[in-house]
């Protein structure tokens, strides 16, 4: 294995990056098994080596939880792990993906968990190293929950004693299995934002936003995995897998399928959803345009006949302005037909007006 660099590209990824390098034991649980049962528990990594060694036939599960760089590169030196699979098991923030270095077998998983409280999926991530006789588990989050997985198959000798591939087989039965309460919990987002979506809540589209980003990581997380379980399947028979055993990997790849095809409906559901909220919402402008429209029509006619009254009694008051005037030289003041004259010419005038105004619409 030739010296790695100081700096990996990733390193700058890494949330961990900044802290202080300090050596810490991270090894969770650590069992050597001969044909299915539990032989021994060593406290160390280089005793699960050693005893490893010592046992023909033997398997050993080593599990690690956020390992130091230092005890990474020990298990790299002692089982012969590639310095590319290292450095991505130190860096994490990996997308899910199965490499093949030799005898070695390197899976990284992305497990999720659906969190009731906040309603929000959390994600973790899992390195998986897989040789002839052992099995490396780098866990970088609290997710999943290794120790089920191993109290399975240590209840099962039977599946135990087929090896590391029936390890493998049984991680990623727990990763998938796990997926099922994020579904169920997502489509429970989905059913109460299209409750919100037709009841016009403002807040929809907020959380729309915020389901479709997480739904589009959880499709990140599981979409790799078909392809990554029919490849298993189709390198069963060169790698020893037996037929029992591709069974069970068979049926971990139909609940992936099925895992994969809900996530994609959800993603598609919430684009539809937001759609509908986009139509619901421009309606519900376009209603509330209307009866402005309708308001100013109606406040538009009201000044119509406001105008058109106003201009009818413009007519007798201007008259009566004029006349009103004390000035003793005014020829109609003293003319006999004078009053009658006026009266008619106010009738005659206002008249006149409310007939225009009437065949205008404005009465």
């Amino acid at each position: 294995m030739r010296a790695k660099p100081e700096q990996a590209p990733e390193h700058s990824m890494d949330p961990r990056a900044g802290e202080e390098e300090t050596f810490r034991h991270s090894v969770i649980d650590n069992a050597v098994y001969v044909d299915g049962e539990r032989v021994d528990s060593p406290l160390s990594l280089g005793d699960a080596i050693a005893a490893l060694r010592s046992r023909p036939g033997a398997m050993a599960w080593i599990g690690l939880y956020r390992p130091e760089e230092a005890e990474l590169i020990k298990a790299a030196e002692e089982f012969g792990l590639h310095e590319l699979a290292i450095e991505d098991a130190i860096v994490a923030h990996q997308r899910p993906k199965a490499d093949r270095y030799g005898d070695t077998l390197f899976v990284v998983l992305r497990a999720a968990q659906y969190l009731d409280q906040p309603e929000k999926v959390a994600f973790g991530e899992l390195h998986v190293f897989v040789g002839p006789d052992f099995v490396l588990t780098v866990r970088h989050s609290e997710a999943p929950d290794l120790s089920k997985v191993r109290r399975r198959m240590e209840s099962d000798p039977d599946l135990l004693r087929q090896g590391p591939q029936a390890v493998l087989y049984a991680i990623l039965d727990a990763v998938v299995d796990g997926y099922a309460p994020v579904v169920a919990g997502l489509q429970n987002d989905v059913d109460e934002i299209e409750v919100q979506v037709f009841g016009g809540d403002p807040a929809a589209p907020r959380r729309i936003y915020a389901l479709s980003r997480e739904v589009i990581e959880f499709q990140r997380a599981t979409s790799p995995l078909v392809p990554m379980l029919d490849g298993f399947i189709a390198g069963s028979p060169k790698y020893g897998v037996n037929e029992e055993l591709q069974r069970y990997l068979r049926d971990v790849s139909d609940h992936a399928i099925t895992v994969t095809e809900r996530v994609a409906g959800f993603r598609q559901m919430l684009q539809d959803i937001l759609v509908v909220n986009a139509t619901l919402v421009s309606q519900q402008q376009n209603e509330e345009m209307t009866k402005l429209t309708a308001a100013s029509i109606a406040q538009g006619d009201e000044v119509k006949k406001i105008s058109a009254w106003a201009a009818i009694l413009f007519a007798p008051t201007l008259v009566g302005t004029i006349y009103g005037m004390n000035f003793d030289h005014m020829p109609e003041l003293h003319w006999l037909l004078g009053y009658p004259m006026a009266i008619m010419l106010l009738g005659v005038v206002c008249l006149t007006l409310y007939l225009v105004f009437k065949r205008r619409d404005w009465l």
